[in-house]
């Protein structure tokens, strides 16, 4: 693991900053836990009988799910019910604490639990809130609940992956965890802000938002010259040859742009020729008679192993790599060799969990895993005492079912 913290004292760049995280999901959760990697202090705020995203998944002999032990890591737990008044006076107790509050609910959930800005505020003048919607403000949908795939199929990607007529949701949920990155981004630019002038704010992302950024060039192509794509699979359509392989053991992915790449890329399959070819004299001729170099390159690599095709493209300098499962990219040497999913130990898991840790390093304020996702409730007590409960109102509030 690399050396941690802000001036080699492993507390993290965010040290002293409190995060109460009543996220679900992904993008509010996620934010708080990046924020946690850079030494943040993160309370999870979750219901008595847990979140539903605790159990996403199950992989562990009580039920926790794998999203959940990836993004609850380094943080506490606190199982509250703040529809109670009771709760509510805990909630009141926590924000006057609290830098910064991570709510990923619709704009009514949040008014009828007390986390609105407006109520914050008023607990904390400096406080700032962070949360994403689905769809984001302003428009028709604002106040619809969604998820990651649909931001995927609105914004144009899902119908632009696939095959032609049949688009296609991407398996990982991209949309939220780039979402839940560029809230951490503008919540520490808030805090920045906060810094500068007391002031608070509002960090607002929507995955909608994300989804359309991330679409951006084919949107604007679309906008400006009326091409209308349509999917090709795994083809790439503004250069080539750019697709996935059969080799003779497996499949590659090649993907080849600029004019160096290219001509690297024919004398590599001998097919000097090309070379000369109207058809592929640049990036764009190349994805529009892209079937055509994809059927040269499928031809090569079928003769040849995943290893010899990966190692021919590596001294033509031509990117290339294998398509793996799940279990080879947890084998794949290359990623053993970075360390970059850290073994983590659960108390109900069978083996340490590889949980990914911080996606980004930095070179003196290093992130890093602070420790494992916590167990429900796990650390109730201990932030009510801290909150100036003793133990028999403790006791009380756990006979009412408040905590």
């Amino acid at each position: 693991m690399a050396e941690r913290g802000a001036r080699g004292d492993g507390q993290g760049v965010l040290h002293g900053v409190r995060v109460l995280d009543f996220g679900r999901f992904i993008a509010g959760p996620f934010c708080a836990t990046l924020m946690g990697d850079l030494g943040a202090e993160v309370i999870r705020v979750e219901r008595l009988a847990g979140g539903e995203d605790r159990y996403l998944t199950p992989v562990t002999e009580d039920g926790q799910g794998a999203l959940y032990l990836q993004v609850g890591r380094g943080k506490r737990s606190l199982t509250l019910n703040p529809t109670r008044p009771e709760g509510r006076e805990v909630v009141r107790r926590l924000v006057a604490t609290a830098d910064v509050v991570v709510a990923n609910l619709p704009p009514a959930t949040r008014e009828a639990l007390g986390l609105d800005y407006e109520s914050l505020r008023a607990i904390k003048p400096d406080i700032i809130l962070t949360t994403a919607t689905a769809f984001g403000r302003g428009g028709p949908w604002s106040d619809r609940v969604g998820f990651d795939g649909l931001a995927q199929a609105m914004s144009g990607v899902m119908y632009m992956s696939g095959e032609e007529g049949q688009p296609t949701r991407s398996a990982a949920s991209w949309v939220d965890f780039n979402t839940a990155a560029l809230c951490a981004f503008a919540t520490v630019a808030a805090l920045r802000h906060r810094d500068l002038t007391g002031e608070g704010q509002v960090v607002e992302g929507a995955l909608l938002k994300t989804a359309l950024n991330a679409m951006g060039a084919t949107l604007i192509e679309q906008d400006q010259l009326r091409v209308d794509r349509v999917a090709t699979l795994n083809r790439g359509q503004t250069s080539g040859p750019s697709d996935t392989f059969r080799t003779a053991d497996g499949h590659v992915m090649c993907l080849v742009i600029g004019p160096g790449q290219f001509e690297r890329w024919c004398r590599m399959i001998g097919a000097e020729e090309l070379l000369d070819d109207e058809r592929f004299a640049d990036d764009l001729q190349r994805g529009v008679h892209g079937e055509e170099l994809s059927r040269r390159m499928a031809e090569w690599c079928a003769e040849r192993t995943v290893e010899e095709v990966l190692d021919a493209l590596d001294r033509a300098r031509v990117p290339g790599g294998p398509v793996l499962s799940p279990q080879q990219a947890l084998d794949h040497p290359h990623v053993r060799a970075i360390g970059y999913l850290e073994p983590v130990e659960y108390p109900t898991a069978a083996r340490p969990v590889p949980v990914p840790g911080p996606p980004v390093e930095l070179s003196k304020t290093p992130g890093s895993i602070r420790g494992r996702a916590p167990r429900l409730g796990e650390h109730t007590d201990e932030i009510l005492a801290e909150l100036g409960y003793d133990a028999e109102q403790i006791a009380g509030l756990r006979e009412r079912r408040v905590v």
